[in-house]
């Protein structure tokens, strides 16, 4: 495989300039938070990606657009879910951070106390994560794991997931500087979310190239952002430090979660990308 081609890098990348610039300009035009406007947002780098392969004629197929393996896919959405687990465990294994059995995680909706109401909620998230969820996932992964993988792919597993996991990170700038995920930390926040999306790249970028699809990416990405706010609900922290940027699914639990399932896969051995993107079967 080729390296990669710097005039398509720098299309994609101007893409998403232009549209963290354009969120800007729209939010301040119609007086909206750019939280209000991140759905759309989500989508920038799907279009980033779409542009750059129709210009060169590059496949959808050849970007991981495809069904892919099943088996890896049905690993992709519920492998989420022992992940934000291990997030909630290690959050209330903090020092004040304690666990609270009497919350409500989905206001509206009965769901049994303690142990019991987790395990509900996760199969709630599993659901709404792998369909609704995956669609707002797939308007950013197609162009992370999508087209960006398959360019980066010539850089080898690990450097081509920091790349993506870095852009990734920086790329919610906007809306982290407008009080998403760390409302008490929004400049501290964007250096946060560039070390979680880091740690999450190569758990996602595994799952893509062993199921042959990006979907596998959006399914991961759908369920854990649905599951994600189990952590936010369950783990009761004792001030804005804790609660933002320690047990936090996007803070150091999160972080330390993905990083266990990381180091788990540098000893068992990650695939080629190359190999991934030829239709190999690694």
């Amino acid at each position: 495989m080729a390296s990669p081609d710097r005039s398509r890098l720098v299309l994609f990348v101007g893409i998403l300039v232009a549209a963290a610039v354009a969120l800007h300009v729209v939010s301040r035009l119609t007086a909206t938070s750019p939280i209000a406007l991140a759905p759309a947002y989500m989508f920038s780098p799907l279009l980033a990606g779409l542009a750059v392969c129709l210009r060169d004629d590059v496949p959808l197929s050849a970007v991981g657009l495809r069904a892919g393996r099943v088996r890896w896919l049905a690993v992709a959405a519920i492998g989420a879910l022992p992940l934000v687990g291990l997030t909630l465990l290690i959050a209330v294994a903090v020092p004040g951070v304690g666990f609270d059995p009497t919350v409500d995680p989905v206001p509206g909706i009965e769901l049994p106390a303690g142990l019991a109401g987790v395990l509900a909620t996760l199969g709630l998230a599993l659901g709404l994560g792998a369909t609704v969820n995956a669609v707002f996932a797939f308007g950013e992964e197609f162009g992370w794991r999508g087209y960006l993988l398959w360019e980066l792919a010539p850089w080898g597993f690990w450097k081509a997931s920091l790349a993506i996991g870095t852009l990734w990170g920086l790329w919610h700038a906007p809306v982290i500087v407008a009080g998403y995920n760390y409302p008490s930390f929004p400049v501290i926040g964007v250096a946060a979310m560039t070390v979680a999306c880091v740690s999450f790249s190569p758990v996602y970028t595994y799952l893509v190239v062993r199921a042959e699809s990006v979907i596998a990416a959006a399914l991961i990405h759908g369920v854990f952002n649905g599951s994600a706010g189990i952590v936010v609900a369950y783990a009761a922290a004792d001030g804005a430090v804790l609660r933002e940027l320690v047990a936090s699914p996007v803070g150091a639990a999160g972080v330390l979660a993905f990083g266990l399932a990381t180091g788990w896969l540098a000893l068992t051995g990650v695939p080629s990308l190359s190999r991934a993107f030829a239709g190999g079967d690694d």
